[in-house]
């Protein structure tokens, strides 16, 4: 079958997300591969001038209201109050936030001051999501994080006091020397605190990090099984504590669960702001460019330096809804896919079918969906998705 482009009627109804990445840290933590830098006060006054250039281009692409924003990083909780409230103030001059139904910042817990706070929620932010990682202050060290056990805490309790709607906690498992009962003290220590979302990722190994170069020296090892059992430890406990697991890595209480990564996940569109990120819209997928000095100098020509940059074709499109979807406990509905692309599904049935014969997934009508030993080879069972010849 030749490749077609994605007719944008397949995304007429999709909701619309506004990412803006915020490319600053206090320092570059050992396992941390996103595009981030220590700050100045020239370059953050040139990025919020070249943010405001770039979303007055992006508005011009649509007319759809945003229904979800998320401010991610990097540390966007590192700026200074009036730096996010100038943000803040982009976002609100160029889109329209009346339909908008979750607005997130992320925060790490050593740079939450409670002006900060009480700025994001004169804006309009709903959820915080902040990156704890640990509770052990030796992993925390280990990690190369800057915060303490206390900061967490003192983090918290301004973040409940200032009436955010939902609050996520952020934790990494698999980290190395970390045994279940290290795992589990972490998960008892964070569920004491009553987030109303807790994301539990396992630690990956990025090229050109700290992490990494250890691996290569031999210091750290990768131990698949330890991991699979580390992962199961965390489902079981957290179903268990009344926190239903709706991704492989991600539990929420009832109605917690965050609409703009679920959103995401079932591939509608998004627009994404600052330099490195990525954007879903109108048939295209496109990159940011992550240096810093060529992107701001991409937005001051109005030529933005895109990377990655690619029209969608309808296979695309239905290899990431069944790749992602699958990763979710809703699973994918080849009724639903099939209306939304207008393909035939049928190339896809031999490996979906496989999954269930080797007890990986189950149907369940036109649903289809991973169990639990799925779930711990979502990865590769996303490459197999991938060889599929569509």
């Amino acid at each position: 079958m030749t490749s077609k482009q994605t007719p944008v009627d397949c995304f007429s109804s999709s909701p619309l997300g506004l990412y803006v990445h915020v490319p600053f840290c206090a320092t570059t933590c050992d396992f941390c591969a996103f595009v981030q830098s220590k700050p100045n006060r020239k370059q953050i006054n040139r990025y919020l001038s070249a943010l405001k250039s770039e979303a007055r281009h992006c508005k011009t692409l649509t007319k759809k209201t945003v229904h979800t924003v998320f401010w991610g990083g990097g540390t966007p909780s590192i700026l200074l109050p009036d730096d996010l409230r100038t943000l803040g103030g982009i976002v609100h001059e160029y889109w329209d936030l009346g339909d908008c139904q979750e607005w997130t910042v992320e925060v790490a817990p050593a740079s939450v001051t409670p002006s900060k706070l009480k700025g994001l929620k004169s804006l309009g932010v709903t959820r915080i999501s902040m990156g704890v990682q640990s509770f052990d202050p030796a992993t925390l060290e280990e990690m190369g994080r800057l915060h303490s056990v206390n900061q967490i805490h003192r983090a918290y309790d301004w973040i409940q006091s200032e009436g955010f709607e939902q609050v996520n906690l952020d934790l990494i498992i698999a980290f190395p020397g970390q045994n279940e009962d290290h795992l589990l003290k972490d998960l008892e220590h964070a569920l004491a605190l009553k987030p109303d979302h807790l994301s539990t990722y396992c630690l990956t190994f990025e090229e050109d990090t700290q992490l990494y170069a250890k691996l290569q020296k031999g210091e750290y090892k990768i131990d698949p099984e330890k991991e699979a059992d580390l992962y199961t430890s965390v489902w079981n406990y957290l179903e268990k504590q009344g926190y239903s697991q709706y991704e492989v890595s991600n539990f929420a209480k009832p109605g917690c669960q965050s609409i703009h990564n679920l959103n995401t996940w079932k591939m509608h569109e998004w627009i994404g702001l600052g330099p490195s990120a990525s954007s879903q819209f109108g048939g295209k997928r496109w990159t940011q460019n992550p240096d810093f000095e060529k992107w701001e100098q991409g937005i001051a020509k109005a030529q933005p330096t895109c990377i990655d940059e690619s029209t969608l074709t309808i296979e695309d499109l239905a290899n990431d809804i069944l790749i992602f979807g699958l990763r979710t406990i809703e699973g994918v509905s080849l009724k639903d896919l099939g209306q939304r692309t207008g393909m035939d599904l049928g190339a896809y049935l031999p490996v979906l079918n496989q999954l269930v014969e080797e007890e990986l997934a189950d149907w369940h009508g036109d649903t289809i969906r991973l169990n639990l030993n799925g779930r711990l080879k979502a990865d590769a069972i996303g490459v197999e998705i991938l060889s599929v010849e569509a």
